[in-house]
């Protein structure tokens, strides 16, 4: 198998863990907590991620091996109804959908990551491009929910702030 579907498996595999592991340990109130205004909460990230896997992602996945072109996605239209489930719950259902992706994703050969369609807004793209981004986008959305889960606690540091200024989230000033 060809190290770029090994990679992006891996990368997608250990994703459900990491979030069910957070909402069964931290307090709802700092999941729902945006690192700031405008800004997503963790919470928000899981529902996002939760909404791509059923509808983004894997659709892709299946428009690439039939050939079919890819239609636009706009993230703040989704929303499967799952505002009232709780975090625990998000976090199964992103799992439960997660694992019938990943065995999609096993149907992938090497062969099939030079395939292409074509992109409303990118043009000619391939099945290859697609899987770095799913990955990508996978760590980037954890990476910015944990990035939300630090703004309390880089407040109070003290002398030791300047330590996560690179995961300080600046409040615009009026």
């Amino acid at each position: 198998m060809n190290s770029l579907l090994e990679d992006v498996q891996a990368v997608l595999s250990t994703t459900p863990e990491r979030w069910q592991r957070l909402v069964s340990t931290l307090p709802v109130d700092l999941l729902k907590r945006p690192s700031a205004t405008d800004e997503w909460s963790a919470l928000n990230c899981l529902q996002h991620l939760l909404d791509v896997e059923r509808v983004l992602f894997p659709v892709r996945v299946r428009a690439f091996l039939a050939g079919q072109d890819l239609v636009d996605f706009d993230p703040n239209h989704q929303h499967g109804g799952s505002d009232f489930q709780t975090p625990e719950e998000l976090a199964a259902a992103f799992a439960r959908y997660r694992q019938e992706s990943l065995v999609l994703l096993k149907q992938v050969k090497d062969d099939d990551l030079g395939r292409t369609v074509q992109h409303p807004q990118f043009g000619t793209v391939t099945l290859a491009e697609m899987l770095h981004t799913w990955a990508a986008h996978d760590l980037n959305h954890t990476v910015q929910a944990e990035r939300a889960l630090m703004q309390p606690f880089m407040f109070g540091c003290g002398p030791w702030r300047s330590f996560f200024g690179d995961h300080e989230i600046e409040v615009a000033k009026e």
